[in-house]
């Protein structure tokens, strides 16, 4: 079957997805990008009175990902801005399904009116949970949208609830959960094991200290500063703990100056690309993603996982229900409890032996269910259900 994909931006986490996928036996696969798209949880209705469907700076076009030979080989010749020229953009792919990753707003809009317009079943992959706060009107713009699809693929529970509460039948419904190249990452943390201790001391961690990883953007959705209030409450009672910071943003100042004050050990490291994150992992002895509910799922929380290391969460993050068993695979917190986000790192470092084994667990669980070669296998049996093969 042929089927046309389209990514606002495809990050690294879509392209290996998106490679598995064209990999598959019948699979051609054809890639579109809009690198001008505004990204939104939030869908437009596509039937809407008065809704300008597409914004004119958009432009879509063809994207080569390397290692996909079924992307066109002339990317520069296929870009589309206006309604009509999505349209024949669509018609010229000879696609017999449209892929959505994501819901990019007034784009995604207009690509579902030209593919219905075409007979051209849409799938949506879902990046949307239930754990933030809604207002009425996103819902039932939501609401109207996922209904229009021909099917959905859920990213995990939180995802898989939020389409069923908006109205999408069970029989279109299908899980695609997210994951990443496990054996990346598992291969890596093998690798980099006899390194460990070289690693923590370049980041100026003890051997025998209890290192923190906090790995992402430093912007208030992932409130970093949560945790450094909780690092100085559980040092009360564990000084080994320390704490290991892998990202850049807009509240790296604050962080430092905080730690500074507070005379915390806190290791920046900058941002670190993905192949320079095994190193991050291995120096580590537990994750924490303390954010909001606009973290949608966090694949930090699998790449830690992969790597062996246990992951601590906030109740409000995407993968926690999926991924997170307290005391098996790491631990949950409510959102913004810092006492509680405390007592979770307190105990972890109390006793490494067992969070080793936690993190042991935790790489089980990913390798075993949140691969991407699930993900695709979930996708394709959407794809055949849609097509009626």
């Amino acid at each position: 079957m042929r089927l046309v994909v389209v990514a606002p931006h495809p990050v690294s986490y879509q392209a290996s997805y998106l490679r598995a996928l064209a990999a598959a036996p019948g699979i051609d696969l054809l890639v579109l990008s809009a690198p001008g798209s505004k990204s939104n949880s939030s869908a437009v209705d596509p039937g809407a009175a008065g809704a300008d469907p597409v914004e004119r700076s958009v432009a879509l076009s063809f994207v080569p990902i390397e290692g996909l030979e079924s992307t066109v080989t002339d990317p520069g010749e296929a870009d589309a801005t206006s309604a009509s020229e999505i349209r024949e953009l669509l018609r010229g792919t000879k696609a017999e399904v449209l892929l959505l990753l994501g819901w990019c707003s007034r784009l995604a809009a207009q690509l579902v009116r030209a593919a219905r317009r075409l007979g051209m079943p849409v799938l949506l992959r879902a990046e949307v949970t239930d754990l933030s706060s809604h207002s009425i009107w996103t819902r039932l713009g939501d609401r109207r949208f996922l209904r229009r699809m021909a099917g959905v693929l859920s990213v995990g529970k939180a995802s898989r609830r939020y389409c069923v509460a908006s109205g999408v039948p069970s029989a279109r419904l299908f899980d695609a959960l997210f994951a990443i190249d496990n054996s990346l990452f598992a291969a890596e943390a093998d690798r980099l094991r006899p390194q460990r201790n070289e690693l923590r001391r370049a980041w100026q961690v003890p051997g025998d200290g209890f290192c923190i990883l906090f790995a992402g953007k430093l912007q208030a959705k992932k409130r970093p500063l949560d945790l450094l209030d909780a690092l100085e409450q559980a040092r009360r009672t564990r000084n080994d703990l320390r704490l290991l910071v892998a990202g850049s943003g807009e509240l790296e100042p604050d962080l430092r100056e905080r730690a500074k004050e507070r005379r915390l050990p806190v290791t920046f490291a900058g941002f670190l690309n993905q192949t320079e994150m095994p190193r991050a992992y291995a120096a580590a002895d537990a994750l924490v993603l303390p954010s909001d509910a606009g973290e949608t799922w966090g694949l930090v929380v699998n790449e830690a996982m992969a790597s062996g290391v246990p992951a601590v969460v906030s109740d409000r993050v995407g993968c926690r229900e999926d991924l997170v068993e307290d005391g098996v695979t790491g631990f949950s917190f409510p959102l913004g409890d810092t006492r509680a986000l405390a007592a979770c790192l307190t105990s972890l470092a109390a006793d490494p032996i067992r969070a080793a084994a936690m993190g042991e667990a935790a790489r089980q669980l990913v390798l075993s269910r949140y691969s991407i070669d699930r993900a695709v296998a979930g996708s394709v049996a959407a794809l055949e259900k849609l097509l009626g093969r």
